[in-house]
């Protein structure tokens, strides 16, 4: 897309990161551009579009060494992105400042660090509480558009959906139609794990993502449910998409703390 006027074109430096992955080609892939200033809204809209990726991270460096970060899908701008930000700690620890041990960004979401936690990283979240929904039309609703009727619903911006045993979540086929027709077109299915304590998938065809590989911020949302469930504290997670992602879960008083793997995929240059 041509730049609007009074825009010189530029080189961007891009990495690409799989966030949540122990080896590449698992996780979920972001890729992420340090900006030395703000680039117009739709530009980085349509370079998100281009990399056609869940999320397009762009960070700015403050005057208190600290960032600015934003994230886009394809589609549109989000308030709150995990794997993004996981990626964005990995290039500024690992690459841009790889003598520090903790990164700050300023986001739509409040301020969220990244810190070292030996070959992980270790991500501070707002914890989101989901209240229990009794709505026998959006439960029918939901039940058709993910092909299998779950035991309870959970609603906040995103719907949870809570079966009981994790084969159920796995062999899901979703009609991403129809959960963009809810009202809500973003939902959680959840169940207890076999190997970790819960497991979960992500839909999000309002976004233009019509299955996350693996997603931090949905986690904000079922830590607290499962810490209450489970009775224990922290957790083990796995998202259970093709590609696959393991997760450390800790609720921490009105925060949640995520711990995952990033690996180095790509690094490149944007003529724009």
């Amino acid at each position: 897309m041509p730049l609007p006027l009074g825009i010189m074109p530029t080189q961007i430096p891009i990495y690409q990161v799989d966030a949540f992955a122990d080896r590449v080609f698992t996780g979920n892939p972001a890729a992420v551009c340090p900006l030395e200033e703000w680039l117009p809204d739709e530009v980085m809209q349509a370079i998100a579009a281009e990399n056609n990726l869940s999320e397009t991270a762009f960070f700015v460096r403050r005057p208190d060494d600290e960032y600015d970060l934003r994230w886009f899908t394809p589609k549109i701008e989000v308030d709150l992105c995990g794997h993004a930000t996981l990626a964005s700690g990995h290039v500024v620890l690992t690459k841009l400042t790889p003598n520090e041990e903790m990164v700050a960004f300023h986001t739509r979401s409040g301020r969220l660090t990244v810190l070292r936690d030996g070959d992980r990283l270790e991500m501070d979240f707002p914890a989101q509480e989901a209240p229990l929904v009794i709505d026998t039309a959006l439960l029918a609703a939901v039940g058709s558009a993910l092909g299998k009727m779950p035991s309870a619903l959970r609603v906040t911006h995103t719907i949870m959906a809570v079966f009981d045993h994790h084969s159920q979540v796995a062999s899901l086929k979703p009609d991403f139609a129809a959960i963009n027709q809810l009202d809500i077109p973003y939902v959680i299915a959840t169940a207890p794990g076999d190997e970790t304590d819960f497991v979960s998938r992500f839909f999000a065809p309002g976004a233009g993502i019509d299955e996350d590989p693996v997603t931090g911020s949905t986690h904000t949302i079922m830590t607290p449910y499962w810490v209450s469930r489970l009775g224990r504290n922290p957790l083990t997670a796995r998202q259970i998409s093709q590609r696959g992602g393991n997760l450390w879960c800790r609720l921490a008083g009105d925060r949640v703390i995520i711990s995952g793997y990033a690996r180095d995929y790509m690094r490149g240059q944007i003529e724009v």
